[in-house]
């Protein structure tokens, strides 16, 4: 119960706050607490499912990742914890306090390292857009059903709910997308963070299209409320100079990230 008064009397100070394309959020939770609601979610996954052992697999998207979060603000963890779990859905995620998991499906979609780059940056985004945040916030105000002190100390369906708007979705069982406008910002902030990383932002539509003719006539469940293609492609093609700018910014400084894909 400590822990939820902290949330109360730290309301006035944090409820009001802006995403990275300017957007206002509602924001309760402190920073600390939200990121051990993500270590204690991704330690949860991390024992259920099975992962890929160390190799040339492992490697490969870390190579990848690390190439994205050394190029992050300092007030974001830079060491950020990876697991690549067998899993032919084509999914990832990231969750609050540096965690991101990357199933071995997306390694089946993702081309070439700036192709699996835009899926690490756009979930790694959603961090950094305090998304995760945003979620729990707005399911505790408005008290549709989750209630938190069980959540973070039980083992039921409210814990299953938590971890699901902390970005874990179809891992757990409970689907909670993404709204579409954080989806949007994730795509388009994740497109700079991509090209920061020396990664090239144009392979971002590429990936995005193959993804979404992975459904047999359905989009994935990891594009479930995403915008529709058209308008994805239109707004990250108008976002994609600028991004090019910041790649070749990058490329300049000698960021070059040598990621080679597994075989």
């Amino acid at each position: 119960m400590r822990a939820i008064t902290v949330v109360f009397i730290s309301f006035l100070v944090v409820a009001c706050a802006t995403s990275p394309l300017g957007r206002q959020q509602l924001i309760l939770f402190p920073e600390a607490q939200i990121a051990e609601m993500g270590a204690t979610a991704f330690q949860e996954i991390q024992r259920e499912k099975p992962t890929v052992g160390p190799g040339p697999t492992v490697s490969y998207v870390k190579c990848v990742a690390d190439a994205i979060t050394r190029q992050l603000p300092s007030s974001v963890p830079q060491q950020w914890q990876l697991s690549v779990f067998e899993d032919d859905e084509p999914n990832a995620f990231a969750l609050p306090g540096g965690n991101l998991g990357v199933n071995t499906g997306i390694l089946e979609i993702a081309e070439n390292p700036s192709q699996l780059a835009t899926v690490v940056a756009h979930e790694i985004a959603h961090v950094l857009a305090e998304h995760p945040n945003e979620r729990v916030s707005t399911q505790y105000a408005t008290q549709t059903g989750l209630d938190l002190l069980q959540a973070i100390t039980g083992v039921g369906p409210e814990r299953q709910e938590l971890f699901a708007l902390l970005g874990m979705g179809a891992q757990v069982g409970v689907i909670l997308p993404f709204s579409r406008r954080q989806e949007q910002e994730a795509d388009l902030y994740g497109l700079d963070l991509m090209a920061q990383a020396g990664f090239d932002p144009r392979e971002s539509t590429r990936f995005w299209q193959h993804m979404e003719s992975q459904g047999n006539g359905a989009p994935p469940e990891f594009l479930s409320t995403h915008p529709s293609g058209k308008t994805r492609m239109s707004d990250l093609q108008a976002r994609i100079p600028a991004a090019m700018e910041i790649y070749q910014q990058a490329r300049a400084r000698g960021i070059r990230p040598d990621c080679q894909p597994p075989g």
